[in-house]
């Protein structure tokens, strides 16, 4: 990275009004490259931004940098004005890798889709999803009902998959969290850690009776038969976090919540 003297930023923002302004004060204090030409990406909002961001600039080897001005931002650094671009240059990076997402359809139709915090597959009616698991070509589970399941990132492990109880991964884990929804049978089920070299596949039992949906972060494939998912080797992004607080003590911090 060029030396923070030098940093060329490009500013990203949502389209609410405080976003919007902060780009605005932020461009003229530090200058506004374009995205492809910058040495880093400012993303300003909160983390479904950031998520964007990291979609969009994955493979290019471009930094992103966020700043929170949303309502979560866990993926977000604080906002500050004051000495960005030296922040910016004393900012840890962290390589991300996505999750691929091979689904098959009711039609045969083959769709894929990159998932940078889950692959989830959720019942699409008032009858619960029954699937079946398998784990690199050997069936694990017969048979779960359930509302869901999903496979979850270490980043993605604060989000929903945090909300349905599953396990907070450590970002250079080199883990994926399977996590159900509301399992019914078996009841006693409460998911697995699998190692981030693991292909997941669930077939849909009872498809037409039972219909799943499965949805890679925002993009959604209905009535699945099948879904394959696996961590992406080739693709990656990376994001820049403050030294003084490090992906490591905000898993640290969360889990000391109560």
């Amino acid at each position: 990275m060029n030396t923070s003297s030098s940093l060329a930023l490009a500013f990203l923002s949502t389209e609410t009004e405080d976003a919007a302004q902060a780009a605005a004060r932020l461009s003229a204090l530090y200058g506004q490259e374009r995205p492809e030409n910058a040495d880093v990406i400012v993303a300003l909002g909160g983390d479904g931004f950031m998520l964007q961001t990291l979609r969009e600039t994955m493979g290019t080897g471009k930094k992103v940098y966020g700043m929170n001005r949303g309502t979560v931002g866990f993926l977000m650094n604080e906002y500050r004005e004051e000495g960005l671009r030296e922040r910016i240059a004393e900012a840890v990076p962290e390589l991300i890798r996505p999750l691929e997402m091979i689904a098959v359809d009711h039609e045969s139709t083959t769709s894929k889709a990159l998932a940078i915090n889950e692959v989830s597959l959720l019942r699409q009616s008032y009858q619960a999803a029954k699937l079946r698991i398998a784990i690199d070509g050997q069936v694990r589970l017969d048979e779960l009902i359930c509302d869901g399941i999903m496979v979850a990132t270490p980043v993605g492990s604060t989000a929903y998959n945090l909300s349905a109880h599953g396990p907070i991964l450590p970002l250079d884990a080199p883990l994926l969290a399977l996590t159900p929804v509301s399992p019914f049978r078996p009841r006693r089920w409460r998911g697995a850690l699998l190692p981030n070299r693991s292909t997941v596949e669930f077939a849909i039992l009872e498809p037409d009776k039972r219909p799943v949906n499965a949805v890679a972060d925002n993009t959604e494939i209905k009535s699945v038969r099948t879904v394959t998912i696996r961590e992406s080797r080739d693709m990656t992004a990376t994001i820049l976090f403050d030294a003084s607080h490090s992906w490591e003590e905000r898993i640290l911090s969360e889990q000391f919540r109560y």
